[in-house]
């Protein structure tokens, strides 16, 4: 009997190859960013199976949102690619990702970068990711349980963040534990989202905000 995770092997790099079709059909900014080197090659690696829950193992290798409970969900494969590649993660050593959810964002930023520190809000998700993360042998993502608007600023200054839930502004103190030059990827809006990427700039300067696409997230909650 061949076993679930070896029967997802062909459905894995057949869905890295379908959003490898569609980011030739994006507008350029996000289609580069879907690109970016090693980004496609880490969806076609990691076992999506894993961060899902069990009734739903049919559907693990479809380009949708799937409930992981609590009320929140597992991105769409396709803008996990895409906010992993809009951080522009090559030579990144220290990334924050806020709203750890099922792990599976931090399972594919963790072959780009150093290290991945993750904050969840949910203990028992917090709990769930941890035990993914490890059933793929992945030793360099840290999971926290807390307060994500607080970020982690003994951990701080981060190389990139990665907010994985809606702040209808933006959200200073994880901001300010950005160094300069770095990317902050997240979606900005409260009814209408906008993915968005913002860029510190030298001390002092008003960051760079780039606005890219219109997207549904759940809320970013305290």
């Amino acid at each position: 009997m061949v076993s679930p995770k070896t029967a997802f092997s062909h459905d894995r790099i057949e869905l890295a190859e379908r959003i490898k079709a569609e980011a030739g059909e994006l507008p350029r900014a996000l289609g580069d960013a879907i690109s970016w080197p090693g980004v496609i090659d880490r969806i076609g690696s990691i076992p999506r199976e894993n961060f899902i829950n069990p009734n739903d193992l049919a559907l693990a290798y479809k380009n949708a949102p799937l409930s992981i409970g609590f009320g929140q969900t597992i991105s769409q494969p396709l803008i996990v690619a895409l906010m992993s590649g809009l951080l522009q993660p090559t030579g990144m050593h220290n990334v924050l990702e806020v709203g750890t959810g099922s792990g599976y964002q931090a399972a594919v930023l963790a072959g780009l970068v150093a290290s991945v520190h993750s904050i969840e809000i949910v203990p028992q998700l917090a709990a769930r990711a941890r035990q993914a993360l490890a059933s793929c042998g992945i030793e360099n993502v840290k999971v926290y349980v807390g307060n994500g608007h607080a970020g982690l600023p003994a951990q701080a200054p981060f190389d990139g963040i990665i907010v994985t839930a809606a702040s209808e502004f933006l959200p200073e103190t994880l901001f300010d534990q950005l160094k300069p030059g770095g990317r902050m990827v997240l979606p900005l809006g409260s009814e209408r989202q906008t993915l968005s990427v913002v860029t510190k700039q030298a001390e002092g300067a008003d960051p760079s905000v780039q606005a890219l696409l219109p997207v549904r997230f759940v809320p970013f909650v305290a």
